[in-house]
């Protein structure tokens, strides 16, 4: 039964982390392009799914508190006020996306709210990451560091990473869902953004060997995970002939696969922890008999109509977006 549950926990950060991450990706771009119209355009692109992406972070954090309590408690220890923080930047992210097609001459400020939030909520997630990489203080079961241990140099450099990575995703699914100036603009930043994700990666390496971080020992002990960088730099490769090519769909194919690789990383080297070097799965896991009481609930009905919902939304809403439409 746990098994069921951490492979439950893996879909739904993934697919959170994906599918949010173009969205508020779409959000940062923003300030790459002024006009009103294009903004528009953007935004359409995103509307019909951007507040239903959302739902696996709930769902994520549902898992946490039910099927692995100690993990849920310790993170929310460690990270309450970066969360808190993130959470104010989703939610005026969301007024900021309502209410810029009725605020006239002050859209802008409403546009401008629309970005921040949407960089906030990408930046507090990858430092997140970067903090949990670099592992958290935990003694007797609870989290022993202070208020902003978590605000290192490297997990700053996380949070602006994933910044950069979803901006990538965000570049990507422009490139399937909108037209004219916007698709040659997505395909024009393209470069450089991935150009940017490759930087980073170059950089937290050369920052996890400066630290000594623990994980990167694991490299060595499971060379299982070279398995992912290799679909990683594919999916590079991909990712650079779909631009050269202008084929409009594979870009954000190929920004997911880079995606999966980094996570697969990433799990690979963090198990059997889940917050290294402190908590294990075995550790982590509630009794028996709360994940038997949550499959037959979340397991059997919420997970696969939230999937199927999901899935239904994306066909419904697929292809391009018309900007002559549809304003949001």
């Amino acid at each position: 039964m746990m098994e069921f549950w951490v492979a439950a926990l893996a879909l739904t950060i993934f697919l959170y982390v994906t599918l949010d991450g173009f969205d508020l990706g779409v959000g940062m771009l923003f300030a790459f392009d002024r006009r009103q119209n294009s903004r528009n355009h953007m935004i359409s692109a995103i509307a019909p799914v951007w507040d239903g992406n959302e739902t696996w972070l709930v769902l994520t954090a549902t898992i946490l508190f039910g099927a692995f309590p100690l993990i849920y408690s310790i993170l929310l220890s460690a990270f309450y006020l970066p969360l808190i923080l993130m959470l104010v930047a989703l939610i005026f992210r969301g007024v900021a996306f309502e209410f810029r097609s009725r605020a006239g001459a002050l859209a802008s400020i409403w546009d401008f709210a629309f970005a921040a939030g949407s960089f906030l909520a990408a930046f507090i997630q990858g430092a997140t990451i970067g903090a949990l990489v670099e592992g958290l203080k935990v003694v007797g079961g609870r989290y022993a560091g202070d208020a902003f241990a978590w605000l290192s140099p490297f997990a700053v450099l996380c949070g602006l990473g994933l910044c950069i990575g979803y901006m990538l995703l965000g570049a990507s699914w422009l490139t399937y869902k909108t037209q004219d100036d916007v698709q040659a603009l997505a395909f024009r930043t393209l470069p450089w953004l991935l150009a940017a994700v490759l930087l980073f990666i170059a950089a937290a390496f050369v920052g996890a060997l400066a630290i000594d971080l623990e994980l990167l020992r694991r490299w060595t002990e499971r060379p299982v995970i070279f398995i992912f960088p290799v679909i990683g730099a594919i999916a590079c490769l991909a990712l650079s002939v779909a631009v050269r090519w202008r084929v409009p769909l594979l870009p954000f194919l190929a920004s997911v696969a880079i995606f999966g690789a980094a996570f697969g990383t990433l799990a690979v080297s963090f198990y059997p922890y889940v917050i290294p070097p402190a908590v294990t799965l075995d550790e982590a896991v509630a009794p028996q008999s709360t994940l038997a009481f949550m499959f037959w609930g979340a397991g059997i009905f919420v997970l696969p109509i939230t999937i199927v919902y999901t899935l239904l939304v994306y066909f419904i809403f697929k292809g391009k977006v018309n900007p002559e439409q549809e304003h949001y």
